[in-house]
């Protein structure tokens, strides 16, 4: 590869296209905790899980967004594999999160974010 030139992009397993966002919002089911909402829609297709997220900025500044944003996505490629391919899984921050971060770290949040996919996973099956 030239110097200078980017390897090619693998495709990412997001949600990204706000059609899929209303489908899973219409469509799915959703569990919620304190600090998170988690919405599941089971498309029918693909070979891994998808994940869209939403944080707004009642969440915080764009620092502390792009923090929560940072840690659900390390977090969620975690428990991936424990998931069912073919599902979209729409991740909604609430205010507090970022400071539930800064309290108990990240892997808490992950568990957080384990536990609602786990029960939106058997609602939706």
């Amino acid at each position: 590869m030239p110097d200078g030139a980017r390897a090619p992009r693998e495709k990412r397993s997001r949600v990204t296209r706000s059609g899929d966002f209303d489908a899973v919002y219409r469509r799915g089911r959703s569990a919620s905790g304190r600090h998170l909402v988690v919405y599941a829609f089971d498309r029918g297709e693909g070979d891994s899980a998808r994940l869209g997220l939403s944080v707004g900025k009642r969440v915080g500044n764009a620092v502390e967004r792009n923090r929560v944003k940072r840690v659900l996505r390390e977090e969620f490629s975690r428990i991936a594999g424990d998931l069912p391919p073919g599902v979209d899984f729409v991740v909604i921050a609430r205010p507090g999160a970022h400071e539930y971060i800064e309290e108990r770290g990240s892997r808490a949040l992950g568990e957080r974010l384990h536990e609602l996919t786990e029960r939106v996973s058997q609602a939706t099956a």
